[in-house]
């Protein structure tokens, strides 16, 4: 599990088959074989690594429903190693997992902040609520506005400087993960109906 809150940009050294190479430095720090890192918000696991970055195995399924099918050496990604219990939790709670793949819809800049607004399909887009988290390329964003099958978000120069997005550009793709804790929730409520909880519910608390 993740906090999408992003620890360093990396760069993809090389593509090979179902291997990733990525070179980084500060999550190499107490790196093992079978840890979890989260590349641009995509969970993988370290097959190999030295002193200058690491190795992770690819599955076809994570090649065709992320962005990562798209890198290419050269390219940086967003990089965050699995939390740790005993530390901060600053995000939400992300595992990972891609719903869907957006893409940047337009940017508008507001003085010190930016307004993003993404496209997103409909295995994301049902789960945004206003001021509830999205994860986009593995970073934890509040959502502004939800829309039917789009969101904003505001971007701080914080996460400009130290995330992949200043590189970003209308209709570039990217990863997105929605609210755990929401999916749950919307599973739960869509049973059966026999939780007593109805469609008005649903609506008025923006779940539907």
């Amino acid at each position: 599990m993740f906090t999408g809150i992003v620890e360093e940009i990396g760069a993809v050294s090389r593509r090979s088959g179902a291997e990733l190479g990525i070179l980084a430095k500060t999550v190499l720090e107490d790196i093992h074989e079978g840890d979890s890192i989260a590349v641009d918000g995509v969970c993988l696991t370290v097959a190999a690594f030295n002193a200058d970055g690491f190795v992770a195995q690819v599955s076809p399924e994570t090649w065709s429903r992320t962005t990562l099918s798209r890198l290419k050496p050269g390219h940086a990604v967003n990089l965050e190693r699995a939390m740790r219990a005993d530390n901060r939790f600053g995000g939400h709670f992300v595992l990972g997992h891609v719903d869907g793949v957006g893409r940047v819809a337009s940017v508008t800049d507001q003085g010190d902040f930016s307004l993003w607004r993404f496209d997103a399909p409909d295995e994301v887009a049902q789960y945004l609520v206003p001021k509830g988290s999205v994860a986009v390329d593995g970073i934890s964003l509040t959502v502004v506005a939800p829309e039917r099958n789009a969101f904003s978000v505001a971007i701080i120069p914080a996460t400009m400087s130290n995330t992949t997005l200043a590189a970003k550009r209308p209709n570039d793709p990217v990863n997105l993960e929605a609210d755990i804790i929401g999916k749950h929730i919307r599973h739960y409520m869509n049973r059966d109906g026999s939780n007593g909880i109805t469609a008005d519910f649903l609506s008025r608390h923006g779940f539907a």
